[in-house]
């Protein structure tokens, strides 16, 4: 093969190994450190902060849209968002809170660690289905907008929750 095209090839590639495997492999292992935290974060009290947080910091992520390669058509970009909004409602149904003296606990259920799982496989399944369709770049900023259209209703429906309990 000619140097050019052994050049190209490793471009395509990192560390020998295809972008696709690698966004799956960084998902998953992101996948495991949520679920690893939501568990410890169980012990500690709930506030209305730690529930606002996330998205409100999760929110700076659409400044990857400003560089070039990543916007996709802004249709695309409302369909995932509304699949992010259908994956927020098995959330939103197993999240559940306690008082305890007076602090507010978020219930550990293990249906919402089956949950998170069965999302993920359903996300790295579209993920290689749309892999072909959209440039890696792209795919990451579809899945970054349907990731906050699970995390915005579900923080909000939490939010409400909370509020209500504490009343």
């Amino acid at each position: 093969m000619n140097r050019e095209g052994s050049r190209t090839k490793s471009m395509n590639t990192i560390l020998g190994i295809s972008p696709t495997v690698v966004s799956i492999l960084i998902g998953l292992f992101m996948a495991t450190t949520v679920i690893l935290v939501r568990l410890r974060s169980a012990k500690k009290p709930i506030s209305t902060r730690k529930i606002i947080i996330p998205p409100v910091a999760m929110s700076t992520g659409f400044a990857m849209f400003h560089y070039p390669g990543v916007p996709t058509p802004i249709s695309y970009d409302f369909i995932a968002f509304f699949i992010g909004c259908l994956f927020s409602i098995p959330l939103i149904l197993s999240s559940r809170f306690e008082q305890v003296g007076n602090h507010v606990f978020l219930r550990r259920s293990n249906a919402f660690i089956v949950i998170l799982f069965v999302l993920l496989v359903i996300r790295l399944g579209i993920k290689i289905w749309v892999g072909d369709t959209f440039t890696p770049m792209q795919t990451a900023g579809l899945f970054f907008v349907l990731a906050y259209g699970m995390i915005l209703p579900w923080r909000v429906a939490m939010l409400y929750m909370y509020k209500r309990l504490i009343k």
